[in-house]
């Protein structure tokens, strides 16, 4: 079967997930809710855990790929080109979009390059010594406290909000056991965060109602995003009408300039003065108490349908993509 000719009601439709990337468990989380709304809806698909099966062996298992995972060997094009070779079809960006939206510095000197505000930021190396490290990052942002994280990785694992050259030291050292080699910091701006989830809707990307997050923790981090009591959300945001379209308009023209696919989720920071891109998530969660599920339904879009619409996406990617 080639995507031209694929017939999803007839599919055997395999939900990627789970995985040894750090961010496994809300993969799994994703995994578990997506195959439920497709087997839901007399879908052949079933859930696969590729922590338990080798990527090789899907060939001639599954006619399509729901991807669903998230982090290190999912989200950053790996898998992606694994699919490609093997001749399967699968969900949301390619190689080259997952992998420039996964590695931070490179997308944000994207970014900068077209005029889309970010963060200032620099990378950072933990065998670098201390003084040399904080006079460098000292010349590129100026003021503390910064915001610490890993170049590649999500769900703010391993992040965290550094208010001196100790903190720093103490992110750094803690770091130091976790799979992420490459960390950066970057500039730490005051606000809400916001996100805006594109997605494909018969052939046109849709950008849906912002979300902002309001939360008693220091910031974003995983517990709040994986604990609903640890955070408030209003779709759409608190904001100007304007400025939430302004912000719509930025994530399509991210997701475009990116050459991402299908779906994604561009998270923002919104401060007093300043609305400013964090970073692109190329496979957004999938779970139905997600950030991408709530702007689904705050447009009219239930989660059987979301979850649908994605599934499409593996069918409407051109037969080329880098």
């Amino acid at each position: 079967m080639t995507v031209t000719t694929l017939e999803i009601d007839a599919a055997r439709i395999g939900v990627l997930c789970g995985g040894t990337s750090p961010e496994r468990p809300g993969s799994l989380a994703s995994g578990k809710a997506a195959t439920q709304a497709l087997t839901d809806a007399g879908l052949k698909a079933r859930m696969i855990d590729l922590a338990e099966v080798s990527v090789p062996d899907l060939a001639g298992q599954i006619d399509l790929a729901l991807l669903a995972l998230h982090g290190l060997g999912g989200e950053d094009g790996k898998i992606q080109g694994a699919l490609d070779i093997l001749g399967i079809p699968y969900t949301g960006s390619g190689v080259l979009a997952s992998a420039l939206g996964m590695f931070k510095p490179t997308f944000k000197t994207l970014l900068k390059g077209h005029g889309i505000d970010t963060p200032a930021w620099e990378v950072v190396d933990p065998a670098e010594p201390m003084a040399s490290m904080v006079a460098r990052i000292e010349q590129r942002i100026p003021d503390w406290p910064i915001f610490f994280k890993p170049c590649s990785g999500g769900g703010s694992l391993v992040a965290g909000i550094a208010h001196n050259r100790a903190d720093l030291e103490s992110l750094l050292s803690a770091a130091r056991s976790e799979p992420y080699e490459q960390f950066m910091v970057e500039e730490y701006i005051d606000g809400m965060p916001c996100t805006v989830g594109v997605l494909e809707i018969e052939g046109e990307l849709m950008a849906l109602p912002v979300l902002g997050v309001e939360t008693r923790r220091d910031f974003y981090d995983y517990e709040a995003k994986h604990d609903l009591s640890q955070r408030t959300e209003h779709c759409p945001a608190p904001l100007p009408a304007t400025q939430l379209q302004e912000m719509q308009t930025t994530a399509l023209n991210v997701h475009r300039l990116l050459g991402a696919h299908g779906v994604s989720r561009v998270d923002f920071m919104v401060g007093a003065n300043r609305t400013t891109v964090l970073e692109i998530n190329t496979i957004p969660g999938l779970s139905a108490q997600g950030n991408l599920a709530a702007m689904s339904r705050a447009a009219g879009i239930s989660y059987p349908e979301m979850v649908r619409h994605v599934l499409h996406t593996a069918m409407t990617k051109p037969a080329y993509i880098p």
